[in-house]
């Protein structure tokens, strides 16, 4: 079977990984980095829930008082948070990732 063939005979998504493995090849983690980004996800996860505890107990103060538009607000500003510190937390583990040297 000639290389022309086996090209044939793969699958779209094998031909997207190898294409994606040429642009960006998958780096190997050391196990310090492993622990770090462990450590970073760990950190972020406490600081969201803690946020999500904070902004649920108000969002239920305002259901209690009726204001849907509070609520709504509240909502709002969960997410947003949410999105940001996910963003942090990709920030830095994408600079864990980067190679020292």
């Amino acid at each position: 079977m000639t290389n022309n063939q086996q090209q044939i005979m793969k699958s779209a998504y094998e031909l997207a990984m190898e294409r994606l493995n040429k642009q960006s090849p998958v780096v190997k983690l050391t196990e310090q980095q492993k622990k770090e980004i462990a450590e970073l996800e760990s950190k972020y996860k406490a600081k969201i829930a803690e946020r999500e505890i904070a902004l649920k107990d108000q969002i239920a103060t305002a259901a209690v008082a009726g204001d849907s538009e509070k609520i709504e607000k509240l909502e709002e500003e969960l997410a947003r948070e949410r999105r940001k510190l996910l963003a942090e937390l990709e920030e830095k583990k994408d600079q864990v990732r980067k190679p020292k040297g």
